[in-house]
């Protein structure tokens, strides 16, 4: 069982109430076997953390990785004309290799950003199931289900058959949801089904929520109901654990719904302020006791797959919402990128804080740069001033996927040439 000893680093293990201290940390095959001040115990290798933040990798509650090729390609419009007009269309285009090469991009650039697991819902599941475990990350994924013409049941098909082939897989580093797109893609009978078969097989739901205005009117118009009061009185609530990517656009009574349910919202502050969608109720989420995790959305709307950048949004805008910097403070903001997030896909017992029994999931950022110093409160200068581009350590269930900013399972360059040619083809003429 290969040995890997990191040394004299500024520990953040985001253990509840736990501060930041200087020491080292043991891995042991794919898990932490001991966190201290020092250890003097032999390995196969040996670290120099020096002068580096040593901290749980990152987990990207909410993504749609292929969407990497579409980056920058319909900006500043408004999102049904974003989805409608430019997304769908190039989308339609996309074969299984497309969406094989583009999670392969969006997983380069969040190895690179100090993600270690990501919640993906797309299609063409078993080619980014290919791509995560070429890679080395972590992954929840799912196959997102539209319900708004008869496909004969393949969508279906396809998502039982990602929960039965993959779930496990890559040496345990995947786990499955199934996915229900959103409450206006999915009509009353088809997401029963849903619900029903994923509390028959105890497997977890992740579902788009309430992200604009025009969705809770279409509902209304439909239902008569709020898209959160449509979802609860279906039955979503009540068995299943969920993950509600979004959250937007809910009313006081629409969160005491949510209260005591298992899972909770994955927040996309970057995609959120860049689509115009609005700032969700984040600090009465938590009043209530629902846990709020983080996420990206694709990079087909957030252009970044940079999880630091969604912390500093996340802060911002709670902060201005409410006109009180006290709001969601650095430690929270942290907190909800790391072990929040890892509640949500439901893997906290095996990520999301450094400590001994869990994964080898945890990243080192270099703090000798200008922008990094001087050091005051940890918690403040990661949550604040890191850039995904200061990560130089990436490693994953004990395996180094980055190593001094070099990919180690993952060709950039041939990653690039294909992302570039394959995302011409897709938008040409749109």
């Amino acid at each position: 069982m290969k040995r890997i000893l990191i040394k004299e680093g500024t520990i953040l293990s985001m253990k509840e109430g736990e501060q930041a201290f200087t020491g080292d940390l043991l891995i042991e095959g794919d898990k932490i076997a001991m966190v201290a001040p020092m250890i003097d115990q032999p390995a196969d290798q040996v670290i120099s953390a020096k002068g580096m933040a040593v901290m749980p990798g990152l987990v990207n509650a909410h993504n749609h990785g292929a969407m990497s090729l579409l980056r920058g390609f319909s900006d500043d419009l408004k999102l049904m004309d974003w989805l409608d007009k430019k997304m769908l269309p190039a989308e339609a285009r996309m074969t299984e290799e497309d969406v094989y090469w583009g999670t392969k991009l969006a997983i380069a650039e969040m190895i690179r950003s100090g993600t270690t697991t990501f919640a993906d819902m797309y299609v063409c599941m078993d080619a980014v199931a290919n791509a995560v475990v070429e890679s080395g990350m972590r992954a929840s994924l799912t196959r997102g289900l539209v319900f708004l013409q008869d496909d004969g049941g393949r969508r279906m098909r396809e998502g039982i058959d990602l929960v039965e082939k993959w779930s496990g897989a890559g040496d345990g580093r995947i786990t499955t949801m199934f996915g229900p797109h959103a409450p206006y893609t999915c009509p009353p009978e088809p997401l029963r089904e849903v619900i029903a078969l994923a509390r028959q097989r105890r497997i977890p739901l992740h579902i788009h929520l309430a992200e604009t205005k025009e969705e809770t009117v279409k509902i209304r118009e439909n239902y008569g109901e709020t898209p959160t009061e449509y979802l609860y009185h279906l039955g979503m609530f009540e068995h299943t654990h969920v993950l509600l990517a979004h959250a937007v656009h809910l009313t006081r009574k629409d969160i005491g719904y949510l209260r005591g349910m298992r899972g909770g919202v994955a927040h996309n502050p970057v995609s959120n302020l860049k689509l115009g969608c609005g700032i969700a109720p984040v600090m009465e989420f938590k009043r209530q006791g629902i846990t709020v995790g983080m996420g990206t959305d694709g990079a087909g709307s957030a252009t970044t797959l940079d999880m630091f950048a969604e912390i500093k949004a996340a802060t911002w805008m709670q902060k201005l919402d409410y006109g009180d910097p006290t709001q969601l403070s650095a430690e929270e903001a942290l907190r909800m990128a790391t072990i929040e997030s890892a509640k949500l896909l439901g893997i906290d017992h095996e990520v999301g804080t450094l400590e001994a029994g869990k994964k080898a999931d945890l990243i080192l950022i270099d703090l000798n740069q200008p922008h990094l110093q001087p050091i005051h409160n940890l918690f403040s200068l990661v949550a604040y001033s890191v850039n995904g581009s200061d990560v130089d350590t990436v490693i994953v269930n004990g395996q180094i996927l980055m190593r001094q900013h070099q990919l180690t399972t993952l060709s950039r360059e041939e990653i690039q040439r294909e992302a570039t040619s394959r995302a011409a083809r897709l938008v040409e003429g749109l």
